[in-house]
């Protein structure tokens, strides 16, 4: 019986550990300097914009921090950081962009998506919460998306993606 409970007890450390270095290999794949397009709302109700953008990403073991600027009609720019932490599985983080202020995210990967959920620190969009996607695509490109909900339809909308390449 105690061998049958350590042998179970080892199972699990040894799974816990895989989990761990597929997500330290998952996010060390996304180190690097990026740049692309994209578009973005500023609400679910305003037109599309083209922005270009440049993003730094730095990786480690347990993190993933995405500082970058994009800019839009060549008179507006914003910059854009979103600093992630792991732990076993979950994803938690803040992320720096919006004109709310500092969002709280917290999330999960599937695949090659980190989903996570945004808290807004004020109202946006009438309510406070939205969602990110950071995915890999390919081996040098990666997409970030943010979906909120309109308020006066109650569907989701895209109001910002990012298409990034490896430079």
């Amino acid at each position: 019986m105690k061998s049958t409970a350590a042998l179970l007890a080892a199972a699990c450390l040894f799974c816990s550990t895989g989990a761990h270095a597929d997500e330290a290999a998952f996010l060390r794949s996304l180190q690097g300097k990026f740049s692309g397009k994209g578009t973005v709302r500023i609400r679910t109700n305003t037109p599309v914009m083209n922005i270009n953008c440049t993003f730094t990403s730095d990786a480690t073991a347990d993190s993933l921090s995405l500082d970058g600027t994009c800019r839009a009609l060549l008179i507006m720019s914003r910059e854009i950081r979103a600093d992630l932490k792991v732990s076993g599985a979950s994803y938690t983080g803040t992320y720096i962009g919006s004109r709310s202020g500092p969002a709280g995210l917290s999330g999960s990967r599937e695949g090659d998506a980190i989903n996570l959920d945004i808290h807004w620190a004020k109202i946006v969009n009438g309510d406070r919460d939205a969602e990110l996607t950071v995915e890999k695509v390919g081996p040098d490109n990666m997409r970030m998306t943010v979906t909120d909900m309109d308020p006066a339809t109650g569907k989701m909308v895209v109001t910002s993606r990012i298409d990034l390449k490896r430079t």
